[in-house]
């Protein structure tokens, strides 16, 4: 790959006249299939194809958005964090991302815990209200946050924290 000098151009260093700005192109590769079933309810993601290939069998915590079309169809999602045994970070620059270059016109969050208990930590309830309030801004709705065990689930929206 050849540098910007190499180019006939000058990096834009602060130190010379130069108005050359990088311009950066930006693009989404779809890389794992999943079925084209349409979900209907919150109960029917977590029992769904994406939850059990992501999430029941992990050892650490994962982030996973679903990016849904106007009709509620899935059209991608994306495992947005991979964290430890007891925690994930995630922010809401990271997490809409994705969303926002598949067009989604709403999402669903899910995430596992590892131990098995579904109750939502201080941390979950604080980091679910920042990434409503960021989907509000964005005009991206937020249908759900599921918290998936091996044999169970939790939703935020039917608990009433959403």
């Amino acid at each position: 790959m050849k540098s910007y000098q190499q180019l006939g151009f000058e990096a834009n260093d602060g130190s010379s006249s130069s108005k050359y700005v990088p311009k950066i192109q930006v693009s989404m590769v779809k890389e794992i299939y999943v079925s084209d079933i349409t979900y209907s309810c919150s109960e029917a993601v977590a029992q769904g194809e994406i939850a059990d290939k992501e999430l029941r069998s992990s050892d650490r915590e994962k982030f996973i958005c679903i990016h849904f079309n106007v009709k509620n169809q899935i059209i991608s999602y994306e495992v947005v964090s991979m964290g430890s045994l007891t925690s994930s970070i995630v922010h809401p620059r990271e997490v809409y991302k994705a969303a926002i270059l598949a067009n989604a016109a709403s999402v669903l969050f899910m995430h596992n815990h590892p131990s098995g208990n579904t109750e939502p930590s201080i941390d979950d309830i604080e980091a679910t209200k920042r990434l409503c309030k960021a989907g509000s801004i964005l005009g991206i709705n937020v249908l759900d946050h599921l918290i998936i065990t091996t044999t169970d689930y939790l939703s935020f929206r039917q608990k009433g924290l959403i």
